[in-house]
């Protein structure tokens, strides 16, 4: 969870914030220029957790829902996953979780 909040929200969530809901600006692009690298590693960590791992900590867990709320609309932040397979395949497993609602 500190993985969340320190590496991957700053970067994921708050360039989805301001393109989703901030008027288009000098000052926008370039806050948004500054979360890319961040973003990318953040990605990046996830990506090789999951070339062995089918969830974060052991079986699903918290650790999964909160690195499911920001991951799954990433693309809305400017950071689409096409390059990141097993994320893809780490957000359906949790999609078919019992309970997981997605709109």
């Amino acid at each position: 969870m500190f993985f969340e909040q320190y590496s991957h929200e700053p970067y994921i969530a708050t360039s989805r914030f301001w393109l989703q809901h901030k008027p288009d600006s000098p000052e926008q692009s370039a806050l948004l220029a500054s979360k890319r690298d961040g973003g990318w590693a953040a990605l990046k960590i996830m990506e090789d957790h999951l070339v062995k791992n089918d969830f974060f900590v052991g079986d699903y867990s918290i650790a999964d829902i909160a690195l499911f709320a920001y991951t799954h609309v990433s693309h809305e932040g400017g950071f689409p996953l096409d390059d990141f397979p097993k994320i893809r395949a780490w957000i359906e497993r949790v999609k078919a979780q019992p309970g997981v609602c997605v709109a």
